[in-house]
């Protein structure tokens, strides 16, 4: 489709950097995200805005909203909305530092940057656990169906909504499992990658099956492993045409439905997490005309 940031699309990326942003000032913003909307390739980089950022210049999106802080026994999932992402896409970490440099500077002084995570391929897209990720992603015109807003309303058109999560693993946790262990908390052996239908309730592949909600609950995930000094895990980013199936599928995971609680929290958890709202492209650049830039 050409009016959507082709990134969101993309079937692989070797290196990525996600950096968020949060407001200093609203004067002249319309001039800098123009700028950022000038200057940035949607294919190479994938930008998303959050809702502190519509709220300042006096836009509804609907659909978007603040990412709601999660609980359920044991376990807290914290809500860390910003008003600017940007998904960096490339095969050359020097390239992309350049990149992220360069977006800084246009964003300044409306912007800060807040975070920088870096994350990689690993292993033919496996999770640092060495599970194959993304294995139940829908493909060619069942991602856009999935991911992907279609309708006849210009600058809505071809846009897309993107849950952002940074899970932290305990490998202790996950180290001190045996192989049987792993398998019974992801749901798939990982020798071959094959489902099992003998996994517990609580495997994940149960808890997170998209096929079983009603109505079924598809995602597209573009979810990366990242790592910094001793600490590591799965930068997960899941795009959808709006939130409800993402939010289903955690609910679930949660144990919100039947007390069930995904075994992934056994040794993983969310250290932050937000929504953004991707806008579509129009000639190869950003459409902002819905935000009257």
């Amino acid at each position: 489709m050409k009016s959507v940031q082709l990134g969101i699309l993309a079937d692989e990326t070797r290196i990525s950097r996600y950096m968020t942003f949060s407001i200093i000032t609203g004067d002249d913003i319309n001039k800098a995200l123009k700028a950022l909307a000038n200057e940035i390739n949607p294919e190479e980089t994938v930008i998303g805005f959050g809702q502190s950022l519509i709220d300042i210049l006096n836009i509804n999106i609907a659909d978007l909203r603040v990412f709601p802080a999660q609980s359920a026994p044991g376990i807290e999932i914290p809500s860390t909305p910003a008003a600017l992402w940007c998904w960096l896409r490339g095969d050359d970490r020097g390239e992309l530092f350049h990149r992220s440099c360069l977006i800084e500077s246009i964003l300044l002084p409306n912007f800060s940057l807040n975070d920088i995570t870096d994350s990689f391929q690993f292993a033919d897209n496996r999770d640092l656990t060495g599970y194959i990720d993304g294995t139940e992603n829908p493909e060619a015109t069942d991602a856009i169906t999935a991911a992907i807003v279609q309708n006849n309303e210009t600058g809505m058109n071809g846009s897309s909504f993107v849950a952002v999560q940074q899970w932290l693993h305990d490998f202790d946790a996950f180290n001190s499992m045996n192989t049987n262990d792993q398998d019974n908390a992801i749901g798939r052996h990982i020798i071959d990658n094959e489902e099992f239908d003998e996994a517990p309730e609580s495997a994940h592949v149960k808890r997170a099956a998209q096929e079983s909600f009603n109505p079924e609950a598809f995602i597209l995930r573009r979810s990366m492993p990242w790592a910094e000094g001793m600490d590591a895990g799965l930068m997960f980013v899941a795009f959808g045409k709006s939130f409800d199936a993402y939010e289903a599928i955690l609910n679930r995971m949660l144990g919100k439905e039947d007390g069930v609680i995904d075994a992934l929290f056994s040794f993983t958890r969310p250290i932050s997490s937000a929504y953004f709202w991707c806008p579509p492209v129009s000639e190869g650049k950003l459409d902002l005309s819905i935000l009257n830039i």
